[in-house]
């Protein structure tokens, strides 16, 4: 942390999670429970209701603009599990032989857990989740237990779906069979004082941001192993906190791949005692699953390191049994530069992957992927590209194998046509 130096700066980069993932919990937790109603009459009230599970029921497009670099393989289902009053478990249904899983983040960011076809499989389950207190007895049908280190859990669910339309409608019925109840089976759902606006991504003022860290830490303790820098010194928070919002926006450099190929995220289970790397992702990146679930190359520049640009034409092309290795799939997806969005296009496409109807191999076994706005005509792989705008792509990898992890697959250069 030798960038940030100045009194409190310490104490900011080592807490900026803790507030971040609060931040989150206030914009994605319901005002309304399906049953319940409002977790409270006011409509400005800042009262949510946690450990209960809200869902997206098709895959994200060029109309939405809520989520920077969305992907476009899965639906979403959130949930925000509250451990003050004992454990929560998450009953899920037969996944049949559908990609799923169900990331656990704790209020550190660390991505400690998962449900889900890679871990514990796509059959029904039912796991217990409880804090670092609970002592009770884990009931029957209990199939997985998980210990989280604090009382906040961010429950983040993605299942696969091939299609808006038929698959779209069998996989809302999936997540309608996600719950969230207590060991007697009776609905978890609890209302909480979030106070924070979740959508003022703003440098938080130093008076919300001490309060809103004091309240996590009594009920997220920092992990084991790290001392504790906080609270800052009196006054410190008002320099501190801009120097640290803006300076880690530009902060450390992802692990670079070669090609033009870069990762922003590297991490398993827990960030360590890498606080600077911890909090840039925090400010950055916030929600990112470990790498043995999923891995994300990007890409900006070509083969000769110029911005990819839509002016010209590109080629990314796996040599024979040189496509990425996956357990469960691949997609490469196009964004636009300047508003990091899906591109609209005249086929709807905007991701392109091993399980893209019509994908064309070479009579050599390669693949050839093009990338640009006009269309490459019948028989090509066509990826489409902003017009006369700059984009970048992101090769994302679900279940990716040993070469991927260990940084030791030969990712291809982007090329101009």
């Amino acid at each position: 942390m030798d960038m940030f130096t100045h009194d409190g700066e310490a104490a900011v980069v080592q807490t900026l999670p803790l507030f971040e993932m609060m931040r989150m919990r206030a914009a994605t937790t319901a005002r309304r429970h399906p049953r319940q109603g409002f977790a409270a009459t006011d409509p400005g009230t800042r009262m949510r209701w946690v450990n209960q599970f809200t869902h997206t029921h098709r895959r994200l497009g060029p109309e939405d603009r809520e989520v920077v670099s969305p992907n476009n393989d899965t639906v979403y289902s959130n949930a925000w599990l509250d451990l003050c009053e004992g454990p929560v478990v998450i009953e899920s249904p037969d996944m049949g032989e559908r990609y799923w899983t169900l990331g656990l983040l704790d209020a550190w960011t660390n991505p400690f857990a998962y449900v889900g076809r890679r871990t514990t499989g796509n059959r029904a389950q039912r796991t217990l989740v409880h804090g670092p207190g609970w002592r009770g007895t884990v009931p029957a049908g209990v199939t997985h237990t998980i210990r989280a280190a604090g009382d906040d859990v961010w429950l983040i669910g993605r299942i696969l779906v091939e299609d808006d339309g038929a698959d779209a409608e069998r996989v809302r019925a999936l997540q309608a069979g996600l719950r969230l109840v207590r060991l007697d089976g009776t609905d978890a759902a609890m209302r909480v004082d979030t106070v924070l606006d979740g959508r003022d991504t703003r440098i938080p003022a130093p008076d919300l941001y001490r309060q809103v860290v004091d309240a996590a830490l009594r009920r997220n303790p920092v992990p084991e192993g790290e001392r504790l820098a906080w609270p800052p010194a009196a006054g410190a928070l008002e320099a501190a906190l801009p120097a640290v919002y803006e300076g880690l926006r530009n902060a450390g450099q992802p692990h670079d791949l070669g090609g033009g190929w870069a990762i922003p995220v590297m991490v398993r289970t827990h960030w360590g005692d890498d606080l600077l790397t911890r909090s840039r992702i925090a400010r950055n990146f916030i929600g990112a699953l470990g790498i043995d679930e999923a891995m994300y190359p990007t890409a900006e520049v070509d083969a000769r390191g110029e911005p990819l640009d839509g002016s010209r034409r590109y080629e990314l092309r796996f040599a024979p049994g040189r496509a990425p290795k996956v357990g469960a799939f691949w997609s490469l997806t196009m964004y636009r530069r300047s508003d990091c969005l899906f591109v609209a296009n005249p086929i709807a496409r905007y991701s392109i992957g091993d399980r893209t109807p019509g994908l064309r191999h070479e009579a050599d076994g390669s693949l050839a992927i093009r990338l640009q706005a006009d269309d490459p005509g019948p028989g090509a792989n066509w990826l489409p590209a902003p017009r006369d705008e700059r984009f970048y792509v992101v090769l994302r990898l679900y279940q990716p194998h040993a070469d991927h992890l260990a940084l030791r697959f030969d990712y291809p250069p982007i090329r101009q046509a």
